[in-house]
């Protein structure tokens, strides 16, 4: 005869908060992981917003060529369960699986994903935002992809969480235009003050 206690629910609620808070990223691991800086973001993003049209808890991700066009793309809505990286990278990994082959037999990657989130609030760093990071960079290993940039999209604007490069149009209360006027309005963006700015720029220089 065994003896024992059937652990409580407060006690597996705590241990699965405990899993869910490894399964993220903090601005400065992002930062230090060397994601690759996009040489126009603006285009990037404002090519994704003209294809997508994402509102708020959409997320588009898109794997680039080496020249930074536009492979193939995917945006989903967010699923309304607690942010647990593990859940955000099998998400992504599905959709990539259903829009490009993977790169596993490549010995180095080629090609790159990123991933664009709408969202509400303002454009400071989240904890579902550190989610999306940790299950973009793990979706990204196990399809044989480069991990790119992260960006959040709000209603005031994009930012590409880590590089502090951003802007306000678009947003995600913005009137989505054609994909010819996108590419005609997009142009490389200053970087904006803090949020990580200078590390993008030290990063940019040493390339």
């Amino acid at each position: 005869m065994t003896f024992g206690f059937a652990p409580s629910a407060a006690s597996l609620n705590s241990a699965d908060t405990v899993s869910r808070l490894g399964r993220t990223l903090e601005p400065s691991e992002w930062a230090a992981a060397g994601i690759p800086l996009l040489r126009n973001p603006r285009e990037v993003v404002s090519g994704l917003h003209a294809r997508h049209r994402p509102t708020p808890a959409t997320a588009v991700v898109a794997v680039l060529d080496t020249e930074e066009r536009l492979t193939a793309s995917a945006s989903f809505a967010r699923r309304s369960v607690p942010a647990d990286g593990w859940e955000f990278r099998n998400v992504l990994l599905a959709h990539l699986r259903r829009v490009i082959p993977h790169d596993l037999r490549r010995r180095t990657p080629v090609r790159t994903a990123v991933l664009l989130y709408c969202r509400d609030g303002d454009e400071r760093w989240t904890e579902e935002d550190g989610a999306w990071m940790w299950g973009l960079r793990d979706a990204c290993t196990l399809h044989g992809l480069r991990c790119g940039a992260y960006i959040t999209l709000t209603h005031s604007g994009w930012q590409v969480l880590g590089e502090g490069r951003g802007g306000r149009r678009p947003s995600a209360g913005s009137h989505p235009v054609g994909l010819a006027e996108a590419e005609a309005e997009a142009e490389p963006s200053p970087p904006r003050t803090g949020g990580g700015a200078a590390e993008a720029l030290r990063r940019a220089v040493a390339r």
